[in-house]
């Protein structure tokens, strides 16, 4: 996969689909890279006619890491927001979404349908906002504006996330955590066979395996906090897609998103939660493609 300068750093990403097909850019979320975009999902939106863009957020996968910034303590942080202490962070969504409309304009792209699942859905949000000229559309899936009123992840989900990583070297620990994390957080209308989340898992860690980069990403979400009037700034044609059963970012979230952003259009799935699971890739594909070309570019 080739990679590309952006907002002074180096990113990872990957094309599918004709170079005169309207661009689609997919920005995932926390800690998960590219490859979490699944293959059959990625290859429904190449069939319904758009270049897929799938790339690494800055601190994971094969992009920049940024470890000159430290690492977060991540209990102690928690701790802070909850007694709503001031949280310092190493970077914020503003600055993760001026990587994507960087990578943007280094692919020559000047105006792309832009899709984001969890903090990939904020990232895409504060993309719209801040550059209004560079999103057709967008659609945010599991995500939030980050209003601290809005209900939160389950213990369960919680938990499953704030587990402490395995150490370097151990891909078969880090495989199993990962598995945890998505049987927590995962659908439960829509459950992956063991098989496939095995091969998911390990195929992730194998590729790249950078905790302290996810710790990072968490403390820009914790200490941007409320993006409400950002998302109030959003011009582009919105789809909303938010999961009933959502263990971690709560459908009242998605529900919260659509309300704020003018004329967004709400899909609420059931069965879906946290995850992008094989039995929803062509209902998933089939909105956001539809979405997408009512506007055109």
């Amino acid at each position: 996969m080739p990679s590309i300068s952006s907002n002074g750093l180096t990113l990872e990403y990957e094309i599918l689909g004709a170079d005169d097909a309207p661009p689609l850019l997919l920005v995932m979320g926390l800690g998960m890279q590219m490859i979490a975009w699944p293959d059959s999902f990625c290859e429904k939106l190449v069939d319904h006619g758009f270049r897929v863009i799938r790339f690494d957020n800055r601190d994971v996968g094969l992009s920049t890491k940024l470890d000159h910034l430290g690492t977060p303590n991540i209990p102690l942080e928690f701790v802070k927001n909850l007694l709503r202490i001031p949280l310092k962070a190493p970077y914020f969504i503003n600055d993760m979404a001026a990587d994507a409309a960087g990578l943007l304009d280094a692919l020559g792209i000047t105006r792309a349908h832009v899709v984001g699942v969890s903090l990939g859905g904020m990232i895409a949000q504060n993309l719209a906002a801040n550059f209004p000229h560079k999103v057709a559309s967008l659609t945010s899936i599991m995500s939030t504006t980050g209003r601290r009123s809005l209900p939160g992840p389950t213990r369960k989900a919680r938990n499953a996330i704030l587990t402490t990583p395995a150490k370097y070297g151990d891909i078969a620990g880090a495989v199993r955590r990962m598995k945890k994390v998505i049987r927590a957080i995962g659908s439960p209308g829509f459950p992956e066979d063991e098989i496939t989340l095995e091969l998911f898992c390990e195929r992730h860690v194998r590729r790249s395996y950078h905790p302290p980069g996810a710790a990072r990403q968490l403390m820009a979400i914790a200490a941007t906090g409320d993006r409400t009037k950002a998302v109030r700034r959003i011009v582009a044609p919105t789809l909303v897609i938010h999961g009933k059963d959502d263990p971690l970012v709560p459908v009242a979230c998605g529900i919260e998103t659509s309300r704020e952003i003018p004329a967004a259009r709400l899909s609420v799935i059931a069965g879906m939660g946290h995850d992008l699971p094989v039995g929803l890739h062509l209902r998933l594909a089939d909105e956001i493609a539809a979405h997408c070309r009512a506007i055109g570019i």
